[in-house]
């Protein structure tokens, strides 16, 4: 059997890449080194499915499925998913490697079709235990929390990822490395997430008899429920077999209300990604070393006294009347904030396509740049006080690293127009500042 190597090179094989359906011939390759990088190439068919559903959904509900305060955290929350990456290999393939070089106990062939089916089949199932542990384990759901935090469900929500989660996910995988080569493992791993893309949508209702078999948009809306009847239900990655067999399997009936049981109500990245943690901290301090343990270990309604997954009881009651929090804030801020997200989006594609020139310290630093815009970004969406102030420290770190260091724009044409922008960023914080001081001063006064 031969195997395609190369990129993604054409729209149709991109496509087929989204929905996991490229053939074996294709998708088998000797060497990771070979495998090509199919989640990163994604990008413009992410953005194009956003685009599409944006469009389809104006079309058919007079609105859009997605807000901005909301559609940029998720895709923050992406992106500081993958800035570990910028220092060392996942952790999922690196370990898996080392596995498969130390323990192997047998060499199934990487040409095989049979291989192929069965990594596609072991892959899912390994990742149906991930995705369970993760909602059934205290520790684990405190990573993963992060995708459930969004109110609402569109395909950005499928980018709001967790910054820990790849931390304790590879384990789950490490059974499959005795018999399968890598080559075919990291195929299978980002197909089985680029899958998971397109179901994150309210405006696909039903597929008929494919919800027997797949895990669809229908089933993955009451996995991202916080009514009672969807909680820990629908937890398959491309296959929705596993929950009709382990008995985690639930129809869509009432209007499902998405979100946390207890919703966080903020757009600060930092607290999205970690609040938990520190939730779990101070719930265990008032129990004994015992149930200090069982906080961490057991399921997130755990108390002593209840069932190891909690009985739901405390959770507030869902009605289907709640609206997903989604403050009002004045049009210039909007797009204020969009632009700055557009040009640290920039930058963070630019660290990632030449991280491999740059030294460690300049990565370490344009990561550090990265983090304070989105968490700005997040308090001006949040309208705190101390964003105005934390802006301002922004944008002349910003000028300071354009003007001394690395971030420059690709295009030296550019520049000149770059920096024209970034200054009257600071001039427009500046009145921001000034104006909020004489609105507590008339206040106060």
């Amino acid at each position: 059997m031969s195997a395609t190597v190369g990129p993604v090179s054409s729209v149709s094989t991109g496509v087929r890449t989204m929905f996991a359906m490229l053939t074996p011939n294709e998708s088998s390759f000797e060497k990771v080194e070979d495998v090509p990088l199919y989640v990163q190439q994604a990008t413009p068919f992410f953005v194009g499915l956003m685009v599409l559903e944006l469009v389809v959904g104006v079309l058919k509900t007079g609105a859009p499925v997605v807000t901005i305060n909301d559609g940029l955290t998720s895709i923050s929350a992406g992106m500081i998913s993958r800035l570990p990456m910028l220092f060392f290999r996942g952790f999922e393939l690196t370990t898996y490697m080392y596995v498969w070089d130390q323990y192997r106990l047998v060499e199934l062939p990487w040409d095989s079709a049979s291989t192929w089916w069965l990594t596609f089949v072991g892959v899912d199932f390994c990742y149906y235990w991930v995705h369970r542990f993760a909602h059934e384990v205290s520790i684990l759901w405190a990573a993963h929390q992060v995708h459930h935090s969004s109110e609402f469900y569109n395909m950005t929500t499928a980018l709001r990822q967790s910054l820990t989660q790849q931390f304790t996910s590879w384990m789950f995988y490490l059974p499959m490395a005795l018999a399968i080569p890598p080559s075919i493992f990291a195929v299978h791993i980002q197909l089985n997430l680029l899958y998971q893309f397109w179901i994150h949508t309210e405006l696909i209702r039903d597929l008929g008899p494919l919800e027997w078999v797949f895990n669809t948009p229908k089933h993955h809306r009451v996995h991202h429920g916080r009514n009672l009847y969807c909680i820990d239900k629908n937890y398959g990655g491309i296959l929705i077999i596993w929950d009709r067999l382990f008995g985690t399997f639930a129809l869509e009936s009432d209007k499902v209300v998405y979100g946390l049981v207890f919703p966080i109500k903020t757009f600060d990245i930092l607290y999205v990604q970690l609040h938990y943690y520190w939730g779990l901290w101070r719930k265990s301090k008032k129990y004994n070393i015992t149930n200090k343990l069982s906080t961490f270990i057991k399921g997130p309604s755990w108390k002593p006294g209840k069932p190891r997954l909690g009985d739901h009881c405390e959770n507030p009651k869902v009605t289907g009347k709640e609206v997903p929090y989604d403050p009002s804030w004045p049009l210039p801020l909007q797009v204020y904030v969009v632009l700055h997200f557009l040009l640290v989006l920039w930058a963070y594609h630019d660290v990632f396509e030449n991280k491999m020139m740059l030294s460690q310290l300049t990565v370490l630093g344009m990561t550090c740049y990265i983090l304070l815009t989105l968490t700005s970004l997040g308090y001006i969406m949040d309208q705190r006080p101390s964003a105005a102030a934390l802006e301002m420290l922004r944008c002349v770190i910003m000028v300071t690293m354009q003007r001394y260091s690395y971030v420059t724009p690709l295009l030296p044409s550019l520049a000149v127009a770059t920096k024209a922008f970034v200054s009257l960023s600071l001039l427009f914080w500046a009145l921001h500042c000034f104006t909020q001081l004489l609105s507590i001063k008339r206040k106060t006064g």
